[in-house]
């Protein structure tokens, strides 16, 4: 005889619900902090010759600048300081050359707006290759 009241057996039931939130959250951990890097590699052989290596010429500008801020160009005294005037002078001074070597050099005394005009003159002439002379400081 069974005294006990009959009981429904139910299965028990798993919440899936958690679960899916917990595989979510490491799948956007893992897609954050994992880099995707892209390394290419180019193998080309370049070909040999045999033979002299070439120099080139190329025209060779300088620029100086004294302390009252007068510009030179190739040891010649421009008649101002106007910014059309150096440009005039640098093209002249080039002539067919598309990118000539300027030398920058400019009196310890001279005034920082001076030096920014030569500079801007010859970016806006198109001449990057510029280079600042230095004294060489020797110490005995």
């Amino acid at each position: 005889m069974n005294i006990r009241p009959s009981r429904r057996r139910e299965d028990p039931d798993v919440n899936l619900t958690p679960l899916i939130d917990v595989v979510f959250l490491l799948l956007i951990f893992f897609m954050v902090s994992t880099t995707f890097t892209q390394e290419s590699e180019i193998s080309i052989e370049l070909p040999q010759a045999a033979g002299e290596t070439q120099v080139e010429q190329k025209t060779v500008i300088e620029i100086s600048i004294d302390a009252q801020g007068r510009y030179y160009v190739n040891q010649k005294q421009l008649i101002n300081t106007q910014l059309t005037t150096l440009k005039r002078a640098l093209q002249t001074q080039a002539g067919s050359e598309k990118e000539p070597r300027l030398i920058l050099s400019a009196d310890r005394r001279t005034p920082h707006e001076a030096v920014v005009r030569a500079m801007d003159a010859a970016r806006q002439l198109g001449f990057v290759e510029l280079t600042f002379a230095t004294q060489n400081n020797t110490t005995e």
